[in-house]
């Protein structure tokens, strides 16, 4: 151990929702443990959870069709989506406690009520989001869903996706009031703001380099002061390697035996946003279509209602891209690093079977305005290029790792928690549905990292997040109490209850 090293409790590499979340989570739980956090950037939530950058807004499954899935003899299995409205629930819990509790703030600053919409057109795709509509509407995490195949009816629910639509195929939108609009970039900065004032020391513009195992068992993490160009030595009992895209790298500097076997694929990407506020104001509401055959599932095209910096904006994307960074703020030599002696086989196949993705990807990086203007018509029949600006979104690096199911080289679409054996150190990786889930990624967290903490801690956590433990599914009574007391503390209330 440096003789330098300054000794804490517990160290968050990465001011990000996930940090913010964590952090926030253990001062209520263990508010005398010391924190400490690193990030690289001047401010907090500037990477992937910035507004910009995040696409994952309020994911709760209510109109993303790739986690209800057709199986073989043509019933929907909506478990997945069960899963991550469940997961979504915990968060708004959360979140209501710290508005209660006055942790933090004016929530109408990250969340906003916006209905969550399913589009599909053609034949078979109306009788997929059909069957569908029936399989969510008997669960009561899904009550309220509504459904129209009548283009009077969706001019009205949509006027800016209908207006000068000429095709004749069948068309049909699902519609859910209960939907949310948030912007983890204002709430993670306030969930910061937070932990200063909890006498957390919150250190940007610092940069991890290395972390180590001490011979007494602790982290040592070698950090970068990027102001003052010295290098500062720091150790923790715990360490959570939060940051993004750049999480891989720093878990592969552990060296646990968790962290072998592990590649990532970072994948960036583009939307369209509209700079015309009569466009804007036509279309209220999160509309997702059904990502095109051969598609990965985080391509699926939408076009969102957003509130960003005060302002109702309207984007359209995701387009896809390659770039080799692992973050955007990253470096071109981010991909080529990864590759370790025990991993390189695992990205090698990965690099065989995703032949498909790959070359769509490529595909995806050659589209002209022209071509993405097309796409946008899909949606909306009268855009006009010049109402329509490119923003680049966040990286994103999916997971790749050995399965049981899927074999060596398996690309993850989902996060993935990885800690060690002993539970001192733990890093986030992956990517959708990230944000609108790191309430549940936390306490999972928790749960492998503290076990022996648990028990004692239980009851704060369920006054904290009251249906911890339970499937609101399965309890429809507490489902509905909850997500009353969350709709009125975060300023959601719908004029007519959802779950009557």
């Amino acid at each position: 151990m440096s003789n330098r090293a300054k000794e804490t409790d517990v160290i968050l590499i990465g001011a990000g929702v996930m940090s913010a979340t964590l952090g926030s989570l253990l001062k209520e739980l263990a508010p005398e443990w010391e924190i400490k956090v690193f990030e690289k950037l001047a401010n907090a939530g500037e990477e992937s959870s910035n507004e910009w950058n995040n696409a994952g807004t309020g994911h709760a499954a209510l109109c993303e069709l790739n986690y209800t899935s057709e199986k073989p003899d043509g019933s929907i299995d909506i478990s997945k989506a069960i899963k991550i409205n469940e997961q979504f629930q915990l968060s708004r819990q959360f979140w209501s406690y710290l508005v209660n509790t006055k942790l933090i703030s004016n929530p109408s600053d990250f969340i906003m009520p916006l209905p969550h919409m399913s589009l599909v057109q053609g034949e078979t795709n109306v009788t997929f989001l059909k069957k569908r509509f029936e399989a969510l509407s008997n669960n009561p995490l899904f009550k309220g869903v509504e459904i129209s195949d009548n283009p009077e009816k969706l001019k009205e629910w949509i006027p800016l996706i209908m207006e000068g639509r000429t095709s004749n195929e069948p068309i049909a939108a699902t519609k859910i009031d209960s939907g949310t609009d948030v912007n983890f970039g204002a709430l993670t900065s306030k969930m910061f703001d937070h932990l200063k004032s909890r006498n957390v020391e919150i250190n940007y513009k610092h940069s991890v380099k290395d972390i180590k195992r001490t011979s007494d068992g602790l982290w040592e993490v070698k950090v970068h002061d990027i102001d003052s160009g010295n290098i500062e030595y720091h150790t923790a009992k715990f360490v959570f390697i939060g940051g993004g895209g750049g999480s891989l790298p720093l878990l592969q500097k552990t060296g646990i035996p968790e962290s072998k076997q592990i590649g990532g694929f970072p994948v960036s990407g583009l939307f369209m946003v509209c700079n015309n506020p009569e466009v804007v104001e036509q279309h209220n509401a999160k509309v997702y279509g059904k990502a095109k055959v051969g598609a990965p599932p985080m391509s699926v095209p939408h076009l969102d209602t957003r509130y960003m910096d005060n302002k109702k904006s309207l984007l359209y994307g995701p387009f896809a891209g390659f770039s080799p960074k692992f973050l955007k703020e990253g470096s071109n030599l981010d991909l080529i690093r990864s590759i370790k002696p025990n991993n390189v086989i695992t990205m090698l196949a990965s690099g065989v079977k995703e032949m498909s993705l790959t070359k769509y990807l490529i595909q995806q990086v050659m589209l002209s305005n022209e071509k993405r203007m097309e796409e946008l018509r899909e949606f909306i029949p009268n855009a006009k290029l010049e109402d329509w600006d490119i923003v680049v979104a966040g990286q994103r690096v999916q997971v790749i790792k050995d399965t049981e199911a899927g074999g060596k080289g398996t690309l993850q679409f989902g996060t993935e928690l990885v800690s060690a054996e002993d539970g001192s150190i733990a890093a986030l990786l992956g990517a959708s549905p990230g944000a609108s889930t790191a309430v549940h990624v936390m306490l999972e967290l928790l749960d492998k990292c503290f076990p022996q903490h648990m028990i004692e801690w239980e009851p704060k956590i369920k006054e904290m997040i009251p249906s911890y433990g339970l499937s609101l599914a399965k309890n429809p009574e507490l489902l509905q109490e909850v997500h009353t007391s969350t709709a009125e503390t975060l300023g959601l209330s719908e004029e007519k209850p959802v779950y009557s």
